[in-house]
């Protein structure tokens, strides 16, 4: 049974209250990545996952727990904290607080619905739930590779 969200709701006020301003990078830290966390589309292994310092703890947990279950998933990392805002928005994205990753993402597109075209695991969904995780596959029916320290929506 997933543990109540200690995650902000994904409104600008509350992530700000929660995560400070996403363009002073201060609270991104860079965390060592499990040994078996690959670049994606590549062999490159990945050596720091740049996150905010609230969620670092809870994302290796999660990780390593989707792990366990589907490996060949979620050791495909396409990224973490990015400097940028919601794709057509004003917004920062979720990225932009290093609250937000992705992972195999050739699979499971921004656009493609889950899970009848995409093929993100339910139990890797599962998997961050039990962090309070948002996994937007499960709750937005698409964008299944994205995974968000915010309460759902």
């Amino acid at each position: 049974m997933p543990k109540p969200s200690p995650w902000p709701h994904p409104d600008h006020s509350e992530l700000e209250d929660f995560y400070d301003d996403p363009w002073d990078n201060t609270n991104i830290v860079g965390v060592t990545a499990p040994p078996w966390l690959r670049l994606y589309g590549t062999d490159r292994r990945v050596s720091k996952i740049y996150c905010h310092v609230e969620v670092a703890h809870s994302l290796l947990r999660a990780l390593e727990a989707a792990y366990e279950v589907e490996p060949d998933v979620v050791s495909r990392y396409f990224g973490c904290h990015v400097d940028r805002n919601t794709r057509g928005g004003s917004s920062p994205s979720l990225h932009a607080y290093g609250a937000a990753i992705d992972l195999a993402a050739h699979t499971n597109q921004n656009h493609a619905a889950w899970p009848t075209k995409s093929d993100m695991p339910l139990s890797v969904m599962e998997a961050f739930a039990r962090e309070g995780w948002t996994a937007a596959g499960a709750f937005w029916g698409r964008d299944a590779m994205h995974f968000q320290a915010t309460q759902p929506t």
